[in-house]
C-alpha cells in the first residue's frame, strides 16, 4: 500500500510511542519514533519527514527548545506539539515557535487523525500548487512581439493596469488572436517581481466544460454535495489564490453562472458546491472571449451587469490583417523558436517575395495560423529561404487585398466529380484556413456549428 507520509514521533513514554505508531501506521503513514530529544535534528534530515510529532517535555531538553532549534536549522516538517497542558498560553507559545497544531494528553485517536490527516491534505494541496505555479511560469510570453501602433498600444495598457494591481481585467478579440497571451503578460508584468516565485496563473476554458462540471472546476465542492463528491475540493478560484485565473471564452457561459461569478467578483468570497461557509479570494479575474459583445448583450446570453464589472479595464487585439506590420516580426519569432524546439536549422527566413504573399493575406486564423504555418515549414521543408512555392495555395492563389474570392464559376471535368469527395475536401480546406477553429471554418462555408460538427463527423475529421 501506497504510504500517506513519513512521520516522526518524538515522546519519552514509549506506550504512547506504541498506541501512536500503531495506530498511525493503520491508517497508512510510515512511523519512526525517539525517546529523547538529543540529536532529532539530524536524524529528521536524513529521513525527510512530512510531520514532527514533538511531546513539550523531553528529559535533557524540552520540547520547546527543540522546536525553537528547528527554527532556527530550517526544518520544514510540519510540528505537531504533544502536550499535558491544555492552556492557551502554552499552545500561543508553540504556534508563534512555528507548530501548525498540538495535541492533549491523554490522546483521543480520532482527534489524532482528524489532525494529522488535515495537515497531510494541506500539504497536499501546497505541492499541487507549486505544481501548477511551475508551469505556469514555463509558459510566460517574456514579451508582445509586434511594433504595430495596436501592439504598442496594447503594451502600453497591459503595463499600466499590472502597476495599479487592477482586479478584473476584460479581454476581446478573434479566435486566435493571442488572448491567453496578452492575459499571461499581464500577470507576470503584475506577480513576476515577487522573488518568492511565481504566483499560480490558472486558465480554465468555460466552453470546454458542461456547467455542472464547470461550476464545480471553479468554485470547488464539499463532500457530499452531489453522487461523485467523495472528498473536499478546492475550486479553480481558491487554487489561484494570490494569482491570476483567467476565464477563457466567457461569452459561452451559462447564465447561472454568470450570477455566481458576478457575486464573487463583487464581494471577492465564494462558496464551494454544498458548503455555508464564505471563503475569501484574493485574485485577478482577466476574462475573454471571441463573440460579438454587442450581439450577446442584445440578446441577453450575457448579463449587462456582468459586462460593466468585467469591462472597466478592457483590451481589444485587433486581428492580423489589420496590423499585416506584425507578421514578418511574428513569422521569424516563430521560426527560431520552432527550430530550437526540434532542433532544425535548416530554414534561415522567408523571401521577399514570400513575405510580401504572408503580409497580404487575410489570416483568418489570426496568429494561431501563422504560428501553425512556420511550424509546419521547420518540420517538413528542407530549403534554405522559404519562396512563394512553399505557401499553401490558397495564400498563393488568392487577392486578399481587395477581400473578396474569385466569382469565376466550377467547371465540372468532363469526367465527371464525387460530390462527396468534394465536400469532404472543402471541409479539409476550411479547418486548414481557419487554423483548425471549427467556428470559423464553419463561417468559411457559411452553414451552422451543429452542420460543421455532423460533417467532421461523416468524414471521419474529428
Amino acid at each position: 500500500m501506497k504510504s500517506r507520509g513519513k512521520i516522526f514521533l518524538i515522546d519519552d513514554d514509549e506506550l504512547i510511542c506504541s498506541m501512536l505508531s500503531r495506530a498511525l501506521k493503520n491508517n497508512g503513514y510510515e512511523i519512526r519514533t525517539e525517546t529523547k530529544g538529543h540529536d532529532v535534528i539530524n536524524k529528521i534530515r536524513s529521513w525527510f519527514p512530512d510531520i514532527v510529532m514533538l511531546d513539550i517535555k523531553l528529559p535533557g531538553k524540552s520540547g520547546i527548545e527543540i522546536l525553537e532549534e528547528f527554527k532556527s536549522n530550517g526544518i520544514e516538517s510540519q510540528i505537531v506539539m504533544l502536550t499535558s497542558d491544555d492552556t492557551a498560553e502554552t499552545a500561543v507559545k508553540c504556534m508563534k515557535l512555528g507548530a501548525v497544531d498540538y495535541l492533549t494528553k491523554p490522546f483521543n485517536m480520532d482527534e489524532v487523525r482528524i489532525v494529522i490527516d488535515n495537515i497531510m491534505e494541506k500539504e497536499d494541496l501546497k505541492r499541487e500548487v507549486e505544481y501548477l505555479r511551475k508551469i505556469s511560469c514555463s509558459l510566460f510570453e517574456r514579451e508582445l512581439i509586434g511594433e504595430s501602433s495596436a501592439i504598442k498600444e496594447l503594451r502600453t495598457k497591459a503595463e499600466k493596469i499590472a502597476e495599479a494591481h487592477v482586479s478584473t481585467v476584460f479581454i476581446t478579440g478573434e479566435s486566435g488572436t493571442g488572448k491567453e497571451i496578452i492575459a499571461r503578460y499581464i500577470h507576470r508584468l503584475m506577480y513576476g517581481e515577487y522573488a518568492s516565485g511565481c504566483a499560480p496563473f490558472i486558465a480554465v476554458n468555460c466552453s470546454a466544460l458542461p456547467e455542472p462540471l464547470l461550476e464545480s472546476e471553479l468554485f470547488g465542492h464539499e463532500k457530499g454535495a452531489f453522487t461523485d463528491a467523495r472528498s473536499d475540493k478546492k475550486g479553480m478560484f481558491e487554487l489561484a489564490q494570490e494569482g491570476t485565473i483567467l476565464l477563457d471564452e466567457i461569452g459561452d457561459m451559462k447564465q447561472n453562472l454568470q450570477s455566481k461569478l458576478l457575486r464573487v467578483l463583487e464581494e471577492r468570497t465564494l462558496r464551494r458546491i454544498g458548503g455555508n461557509e464564505e471563503i475569501p479570494v484574493d485574485i485577478t479575474v482577466i476574462a475573454t472571449t471571441n463573440r460579438n459583445l454587442s450581439e450577446v448583450l442584445e440578446t441577453g446570453e450575457f448579463r449587462k451587469d456582468l459586462f460593466f464589472r468585467l469591462s472597466a479595464f478592457y483590451m481589444h487585439i485587433p486581428p492580423l490583417r489589420e496590423r499585416s506590420e506584425d507578421i514578418p516580426l511574428l513569422a521569424r519569432h516563430f521560426l527560431a523558436h520552432y527550430s530550437t524546439k526540434y532542433n532544425r536549422k535548416t530554414i534561415k527566413g522567408f523571401s521577399p517575395e514570400a513575405e510580401t504573399l504572408m503580409t497580404t493575406y487575410s489570416w483568418p486564423g489570426n496568429v494561431r495560423e501563422l504560428k501553425n504555418l512556420v511550424e509546419g515549414f521547420v518540420v517538413l521543408e528542407n530549403t534554405e529561404i522559404i519562396q512563394p512555392e512553399h505557401l499553401p495555395r490558397w495564400m498563393t492563389g488568392e487577392s486578399v487585398t481587395s477581400g473578396e474570392h474569385s466569382k469565376d464559376r466550377f467547371v465540372l471535368p468532363e469526367t465527371g466529380i464525387s460530390l462527396e469527395e468534394l465536400e469532404k475536401d472543402l471541409f479539409i480546406q476550411a479547418l486548414e484556413r481557419a487554423g483548425n477553429n471549427k467556428t470559423l471554418a464553419a463561417k468559411l462555408l457559411n452553414i451552422s456549428y451543429d452542420s460543421f460538427r455532423y460533417g467532421l463527423k461523416k468524414f471521419g475529421l474529428g
